[in-house]
Parts: C-alpha cells; sequence; structure tokens
C-alpha cells in the first residue's frame, strides 16, 4: 500500500488538483457546475477558507486556498465538497462510473478519484505559479493525450 504523507500548515495556502473516476468529462456541465457552487458554499460556511483561484476543467479541477490563521485541516473541506457534490450529482440523474469491489464494499460512488493532489505553497513565487498554473510552462507531469 502506498504511504501518502500531507504537509499541514495552520493558515497555510495549498494548491489542489480534484480529478473525477475515470476522468469523466462532466463536470462543465450546467449541472455539475451549479452542483459544485453549492457543494462548495455549504462547505466554505461550515469550514471557512478563502479561495484564491480556481480552474475548472472537464474532468478535473485545479483550486488555491487559504485556510484560516488557526486551522490546517483542509482534508475535511475536499472530503466534504466531494461527498455534497456526488450525493446531488447523483439524486439529479447524474451517472456515476463502474463501482468495483472496494467502493461497493465501503459505500462510495464512483465520481471522483479517492484521492487530491496537494501542494502548500510556501512564498510569493509559489504562489505566482500555481496561480498562473500552466502544466507544460512548470514541467508538471502530465496525461497529454488521452
Amino acid at each position: 500500500m502506498s504511504d501518502y504523507r500531507r504537509v499541514f500548515v495552520q493558515g497555510g495556502t495549498f494548491f489542489f488538483t480534484l480529478v473525477t473516476f475515470d476522468r469523466k468529462p462532466f463536470l462543465t456541465s450546467d449541472l455539475s457546475r451549479r452542483i459544485l457552487r453549492h457543494a462548495w458554499k455549504i462547505v466554505q460556511e461550515k469550514h471557512p477558507f478563502t479561495c484564491d483561484a480556481i480552474c475548472l476543467l472537464p474532468e478535473h479541477l485545479h483550486c488555491l486556498w487559504t485556510l484560516p490563521e488557526n486551522d490546517k485541516n483542509y482534508s475535511i473541506r475536499c472530503s466534504a465538497i466531494k461527498a455534497l457534490f456526488s450525493k446531488q450529482y447523483l439524486q439529479e440523474g447524474g451517472k456515476e462510473g463502474k463501482r468495483n469491489s472496494s467502493r461497493l464494499r465501503k459505500g462510495e460512488a464512483a465520481v471522483w478519484q479517492r484521492r487530491y493532489w496537494e501542494h502548500c505553497i510556501r512564498d510569493e513565487q509559489g504562489f505566482k505559479k500555481h496561480f498562473d498554473y500552466n502544466p507544460v510552462k512548470h514541467n508538471y507531469v502530465t496525461n497529454v493525450g488521452e
């Protein structure tokens, strides 16, 4: 099993990438955007954070968040957004992917990839780099050709 290590910084700024299950391209549909906006607002009210930037693409999203000064728990926010989105998306007719036995056993929908990518922003240069995110310009590994 992989050993995932996350960096937690109180009041930190983080860059996230959340990806749909099997990279299904549905996030930019009217339905998905409406539901994502709603889930985002609910989570932001319950667990405040500043959204410094967001880039929504058909099969994934990138965002920059700054947490409150005394808070380092971005995981609860990512999980809640994905869960609220998935529940409402499926209730309103959205389609999920084929669930494997693990997802069935855990009662997980096949709407999002289980994990997400996060990067702690350490300085103004890092903030600017991620705010102007360009996977080719910054030599990030991407799935070109999918």
